[in-house]
């Protein structure tokens, strides 16, 4: 029977990743990288981090995070290495996830996005204008000397060129 950790390694070894280049990606250690591919859960620290080296560690190798999460969890409860803490904690965040309805985006959220895209177009029109200005100044003091100049020239002909 193959163990959750040797599953994992198998995986990563088939998309040809190394261990150092997930601790590289994700910044966990590779001593808990090591720790998980060898079911030595009680050698990792514990609590959310646990959860959060498997997600990194799926999401690197190219995994379904949801799916490798549930059967970390599901080995660690059977490997009978959890932790206390981890065994209360575990029971909180399962309560907290039945407690909580489906992910919706409130109304707000897409109502802020409308804002910043106002907000974006806002300063899109206001830098054209001021770059329009600013070109048009460009443009009217560059001919202004030479239209002085020639005028300056046309006088002294005039004047007969003294």
């Amino acid at each position: 029977m193959i163990h959750f950790g040797e599953e994992l390694r198998l995986e990563r070894e088939r998309r040809g990743i190394s261990l150092e280049t997930i601790a590289a990606t994700t910044k966990v250690a590779t001593r808990h990288l090591h720790s998980l591919e060898e079911n030595q859960f009680d050698l990792l620290p514990g609590g959310v981090f646990n959860k959060g080296i498997v997600r990194d560690y799926a999401r690197a190798v190219g995994l379904d995070e949801t799916l490798w999460l549930d059967r970390f969890m599901r080995a660690y409860r059977e490997s009978g290495q959890m932790k206390d803490d981890d065994i209360h904690w575990v029971e909180f965040a399962e309560n907290v996830s039945r407690s909580r309805p489906a992910k919706q985006r409130p109304s707000y959220f897409r109502l802020r996005w409308a804002g910043v895209a106002m907000l974006v177009a806002m300063l899109a029109v206001s830098g054209w204008f001021v770059w329009q200005y600013v070109n048009n100044r460009v443009n009217s003091s560059a001919t202004q000397p030479s239209a002085a100049s020639s005028s300056s020239q046309t006088t002294q002909a005039f004047n007969g060129g003294s």
